[in-house]
């Protein structure tokens, strides 16, 4: 299961779950080209001659006047003003098959006969955020042993061999919800595949010497963590708003990942790998019936066990001020201005998307405009109101600057977030706004497997299946009042906290000119045993 990183309120959220689409992995990419743009051209340029020639085939005609001239030229220059476009179609994409098993194990069939592939997944609740504090990166080396252990009786290294001759895949993996399985395979060889997925999904032989090997991946990575600027903005601004020791931040040790043993895999996979606790998808060239009877056969038997229940957890936000690390190798600064965000069930998130398009949405938002092509304060500039699906998202503006224009740089964003307060969107940014969100999400649910994707997604959360189906209608009920009136409800600029990552001698003005800085400390803890200096 691929893991996204939240990029953008309604695209991406760090809790989504995005089912691999193999048959594009496989299969060359379909493009498809247009002349429009050169047709559009052609016209602009023969729009004016034909004019010319009318004016001076006929003396009788009056000539007109510079108003008019004006007129009828701005539309020839710009001749796609002129194109009427039509409202979008009823959102109605081809569901998939919801089945429920009696040990409350759920199915998701989705037939496509365009390939001859079938890919499925299972997904089964329980992950990073649920470890334990002294075990962090369980999951993680969980994930990755799984499937490079094998099982009982074949080793991960001979299941790669024998994947490998049919083109075909089963990977796992851990994210911050869930761990997953999945598998691809030619129509043909499903039943070979799928069984080989399910000896691994029920008889896992986890072995010391892969546990060791994702070990030293984990901790190659802790090693390498404070390389980035952007990258140690992006954690350091997460502990900020969730808490330092929130499941939402915390972060791997060379001693909470050495702590963790072989029983300590076996024992995540007892308690998670139950039926009432997975979801299983299945997407492909198949015929319904024949698979739900092949699932319902291998899936029937299981007992229910003890579900794992969603965290609890509270979300205090960020304690305001202005937070720094100075990182003396390099000659800018990263800059994250973050709060707390919103969860996708609240009644606001239509308003809240619309306001998040206008304020940081693309290149025509308010706070690309002002502040990188206005002002030229910033290589990138960016932010989202993120919102996901069972916590808070984070509210967050980032830039990319000079270390000369790091205060003003800063300055500028919180001027266009407190803008947003004051200033209501125009007709125009309304207009755009619900446009750019609209195709944006349309363009996600395209395909079977994306809309099976969103299915799993929702029920994984327990949202109601029509929650896709209501959203077209949300967004389109936003008016430039919601938007204003979120604004106020929900940011606060006395409640943000601003990370700067830089080099501190370059920085001038001081970051002082802020406010009062706090120096964080991201000097990484030496694996235990390791002779003081």
């Amino acid at each position: 299961m691929k893991s996204l990183s939240m990029e953008t309120l309604i695209t991406r959220s760090a809790d989504r779950i995005d089912l691999v689409d193999s048959r594009k992995m496989r299969m060359p990419g379909k493009t498809i080209s247009t002349c429009f743009t050169l047709a559009l051209a052609a016209c602009t340029l023969l729009l004016p001659v034909r004019s010319a020639l009318g004016q001076t085939s006929s003396a009788a005609k009056p000539a007109r006047t510079h108003a008019t001239a004006a007129t009828t030229n701005s539309a020839h220059t710009q001749p796609w003003k002129t194109i009427a476009i039509p409202p979008l179609h009823d959102f109605k994409p081809v569901q998939p098959r919801r089945i429920e098993l009696s040990n409350g194990l759920v199915i998701f069939l989705q037939e496509d006969h365009e390939l001859p592939f079938i890919d499925g997944t299972v997904l089964i609740r329980g992950g990073s955020r649920e470890q334990p504090a002294e075990k962090i990166g369980l999951v993680s080396l969980y994930g990755e042993a799984w499937r490079t252990s094998g099982t009982a009786t074949t080793s991960g290294d001979a299941l790669d061999t024998e994947l490998a001759e049919k083109a075909a895949g089963i990977e796992t993996g851990g994210g911050q919800a869930n761990t997953s399985m999945e598998w691809s395979s030619f129509k043909q060889d499903f039943d070979t595949v799928f069984g080989k997925a399910v000896d691994l999904l029920l008889h896992p032989a986890f072995k010391a010497d892969k546990l060791a090997l994702a070990k030293r991946g984990i901790e190659t990575g802790i090693s390498r963590r404070n390389d980035d600027a952007g990258e140690i903005a992006g954690r350091e601004a997460a502990m900020l708003v969730y808490g330092r020791t929130s499941p939402y931040a915390r972060q791997p040790e060379y001693a909470t990942v050495g702590a963790v043993t072989l029983g300590d895999l076996k024992a995540w996979h007892q308690r998670t790998v139950i039926p009432n606790n997975m979801i299983v998808a299945v997407e492909g060239d198949f015929d319904g019936p024949a698979m739900e009877a092949k699932l319902r056969k291998v899936f029937d038997p299981l007992p229910r066990g003890a579900a794992i229940d969603p965290l609890k957890a509270d979300f205090p936000g960020p304690k305001p001020g202005v937070y720094f690390v100075d990182k003396e190798d390099v000659n800018q600064s990263t800059v994250e201005i973050v709060g707390l965000g919103t969860e996708r069930s609240n009644p606001d998130y239509y308003a809240l998307s619309v306001m998040n398009e206008i304020f940081s949405g693309g290149f025509g938002s308010r706070v690309v405009q002002n502040v990188r092509t206005k002002l030229g304060l910033a290589y990138s500039v960016g932010g989202a109101y993120g919102a996901t699906y069972d916590h808070p998202g984070v509210f967050r503006s980032s830039a990319g600057t000079k270390s000369v224009s790091t205060v003003a740089a800063t300055q500028a964003i919180l001027e266009e977030i407190g803008r947003l307060k004051t200033m209501p969107p125009t007709p125009d940014e309304m207009r755009k706004a619900k446009d750019q969100v609209m195709n944006s999400f349309i363009f996600h649910y395209d395909t079977p497997e994306k809309t099976l994707n969103e299915q799993v997604t929702l029920a994984f959360y327990g949202y109601p299946p029509d929650f896709l189906e209501k959203y077209k209608t949300g967004i389109e009920a936003v008016t430039a009042a919601d938007v204003t009136r979120v604004a106020n409800k929900y940011i606060d600029a006395s409640k943000l906290a601003i990370v700067v990552v830089g080099n501190k001698s370059e920085i001038k003005p001081a970051l002082s000119t802020l406010g009062a800085v706090t120096d964080l400390d991201i000097t990484i803890p030496p694996p235990p045993g390791t002779p003081k200096k």
